[in-house]
């Protein structure tokens, strides 16, 4: 993956994008692939809201969880993101949400991958 296929969609207030490592790997679409159909679709529909609209107001679909970092939250998937000055949004890692606080070594995860973007 590279800078001109990590696009997810492009929308009136934001672009989103998939992030990807140096190698070109990209976590995020990679667990997005494993998804169901019917997962892959409540994912898009929201990364469409926020991208057209700008915001979700509903906490149980979309929040902040601290230092910048957000989740989409199409259950019982979690996408972890964060924006980017330019109007884009980038999702770094998804995952199976499994208990109810939000896995630090996701967080973690996220956080790594926002700094290592904000360098390239």
């Amino acid at each position: 993956m590279d800078s001109t296929n990590c696009v997810i969609y492009v929308g009136e207030r934001f672009t989103v994008e998939w992030y990807y490592e140096e190698n070109g790997y990209s976590q995020a679409y990679e667990f997005f692939l494993t998804t169901s159909d019917v997962q892959k679709r409540k994912f898009l529909v929201l990364v469409k809201r926020i991208a057209d609209f700008g915001r979700i107001f509903d906490i149980t679909k979309f929040r902040n969880e601290g230092n910048d970092i957000y989740a989409f939250k199409p259950q019982p998937d979690r996408y972890l993101a964060f924006f980017v000055v330019g109007s884009k949004i980038i999702v770094t890692n998804g995952f199976c949400k499994k208990t109810d606080k939000l896995p630090d070594a996701e967080k973690k995860l996220a956080l790594q991958y926002r700094s290592n973007y904000l360098n390239r």
